[in-house]
């Protein structure tokens, strides 16, 4: 990135700029050429063609030779997250029935993710979504009703004593990760490329919010995931009743952070540090009085690890809402 500065020129009635002549050469521009330009909501302005010549995909090719498993679905992850629409795996010699499985297990986990060419020395993976067409809060909601979901699972299940829950949770915390890589592609890619931004109608702070929420959100996935895990096999070992009651608080909180953020509504980050705030009082609840009852060293580091984990996932929605108004009151 270059920048420069440009005296501001009065001819007639007109007030003129001239262009750096480094972007007019590397974009190719020539007198005649039309130029779009936004204003931004900080003041500034965007400017860029409005030709298609340089809408063409991004392409990169992997080459296999020396390449690990791990190595080569790490690229892979890469090469998407960084809004390359063709990805060429290049083989010295024939691509082995073992690599061809690695790369299709790694696709699983990308969506829009096709082979649309495929021979015994190469592979051509494409992205085909439109970029243009999405909208990002409807994925953002998309990751937050899976995860909403995960949760409710978790909270059923230690009503019904059903042990058998951490299997569904995991499996659909996947599907959190792939939607979550969904959103740094299209965020990577808006960030790089202004008209994207501005048909996805994304401001630069808006692109940055988006990607802290989405952050906090597939975080919360996580988290999720793990108290299931610590939930499993334990039914008969901890009384829930106040756990479950402290449960519901988090739902409540990630769908008033979730609606506020994407909203932009300041009452409802009010209400998640209210409920944040009854939360942490049962949990102190639960720590300070609840576990003495037990009587087993062992239970009682269970539930510890247990409450800990769901102030790590009330704490995402804490942060989220944060992104709407800064909350200063929690320690």
């Amino acid at each position: 990135m270059f920048q420069n500065e440009r005296r501001l020129q009065k001819i007639g009635s007109s007030i003129l700029m001239s262009l750096p002549a480094e972007w007019i050469k590397t974009l190719g521009l020539k007198k005649g050429d039309i130029l779009s330009i936004e204003n931004n909501d900080d003041n500034s302005i965007t400017i860029f063609p409005t030709s298609d010549r340089n809408s063409q995909a991004k392409e990169i090719a992997i080459h296999l030779l020396d390449l690990s498993h791990e190595k080569l679905i790490n690229q892979i992850y890469g090469a998407y997250l960084l809004g390359y629409d063709i990805i060429k795996i290049v083989g010295r010699t024939q691509i082995d029935f073992e690599n061809r499985e690695i790369i299709k297990k790694a696709m699983r986990n990308l969506i829009g993710l096709e082979i649309v060419d495929e021979d015994g020395l190469n592979m051509t993976i494409q992205f085909l979504l439109d970029a243009h067409s999405m909208n990002i809060s409807k994925i953002l909601k998309q990751i937050s009703s899976i995860v909403n979901v995960m949760h409710k699972d978790i909270v059923n299940a230690m009503k019904t004593r059903d042990s058998e829950i951490d299997l569904l949770v995991r499996g659909r915390d996947d599907e959190v990760n792939r939607q979550y890589f969904l959103i740094v592609r299209l965020i990577r890619t808006a960030m790089m490329d202004r008209r994207l931004a501005s048909s996805l109608d994304l401001s630069n702070i808006d692109i940055l919010d988006y990607r802290i929420a989405a952050n906090h959100l597939e975080n919360a996935g996580d988290f999720i995931s793990r108290l299931s895990s610590q939930l499993s096999g334990f039914f008969d070992e901890i009384k829930y009743e106040k756990i479950i009651e402290a449960n519901y608080l988090i739902l409540e909180m990630q769908e008033k952070s979730i609606s506020g953020f994407i909203t932009k509504d300041t009452e409802k980050s009010s209400h998640v540090v209210t409920l944040f705030n009854k939360f942490d009082a049962i949990s102190t609840f639960i720590k300070n009085d609840y576990i003495k009852l037990e009587g087993n060293y062992q239970s009682a580091l269970k539930i510890i690890n247990i409450i800990y984990t769901m102030d790590e996932i009330a704490r995402c929605w804490v942060d989220i809402t944060d992104l709407i108004k800064p909350v200063y009151s929690i320690r």
